[in-house]
């Protein structure tokens, strides 16, 4: 597929997915979102993508937040459409995506784009890297997720802080915090993010997959992630991934798994 907002490009069983609104500052509008769902689709039903990048274009923003001008004027029951079908259409879709979803955040991560970043599996940063969420400077609060998943990743009280005062943080303060794994220079930040992909790729996709579904559980109201952890555990036991690693570490070999 080609996109307008988009790009994305494969190699080497990565595909790396590049907002491409540098004008915007890589701002997220509805098309945009619209783009980003299908072209995470097509990549996680790519059977020869393991691992997706998503990174913004240019070096100064990741996603500068999101399309102001296209919400300034909804009332209290757009509002909340608009929530809901961007937490439905992009933030959780990346969330529980079975392919492993890397956030390269190179420049700005205000708003939507803390969201975005937030939303992925895990996010690795560069040096010059800006995070946020400044939505109650513009009366309103986070709406893609950011009230829920700023928490969990850096605690109660520092996104209180985060929230409240509509700050950013940089990118070694985001580190601190537990809000990324790791902080390089910006000629290093895709380069380490492909590193750690292709670790990723050495393993189980099928394992990997159902590791994916099992640590989300753990966030999800009513559900138990223990539950869900000993059905994920007893699904790999059925799989060809669990039979050749299973031989090859007893054979004392690599496991050669299938598809990788």
């Amino acid at each position: 597929m080609s996109y307008s907002n988009i790009l994305s490009q494969f190699s080497n069983g990565i595909t790396t997915l590049t907002i491409n609104r540098p004008s915007k500052l890589n701002a997220l509008n509805k098309h945009t979102i619209q783009e980003l769902h299908d072209a995470l689709g097509e990549a996680n039903n790519d059977s020869k993508t393991k691992v997706i990048i998503i990174t913004g274009s240019g070096e100064k923003a990741f996603v500068a937040g999101a399309d102001i001008s296209e919400f300034a004027d909804f009332n209290v029951e757009e509002g909340g459409k608009l929530a809901a079908q961007g937490q439905t259409l992009l933030f959780d879709f990346v969330e529980h995506l079975s392919t492993p979803v890397i956030a390269a955040v190179n420049g700005f991560a205000l708003g939507g784009g803390l969201e975005l970043a937030m939303a992925c599996h895990f996010r690795i940063a560069s040096n010059n890297a800006k995070m946020g969420l400044p939505e109650v400077s513009l009366g309103v609060i986070p709406g893609y997720g950011g009230t829920q998943r700023l928490p969990q990743l850096v605690g109660k009280g520092r996104a209180m802080e985060m929230v409240m005062t509509a700050g950013m943080i940089d990118a070694n303060q985001a580190l601190s915090y537990g809000l990324v794994n790791h902080v390089v220079s910006q000629e290093e930040l895709l380069p380490l993010c492909q590193k750690i992909a292709e670790k990723i790729m050495r393993n189980s996709s099928v394992a990997i997959a159902e590791a994916i579904r099992a640590i989300n559980a753990n966030f999800e109201d009513g559900v138990n992630g223990f539950d869900v952890e000993i059905e994920s555990f007893g699904n790999c036991f059925g799989t060809e991934d669990f039979k050749e690693g299973t031989t090859a570490f007893l054979e004392k070999r690599k496991a050669d798994f299938p598809g990788a």
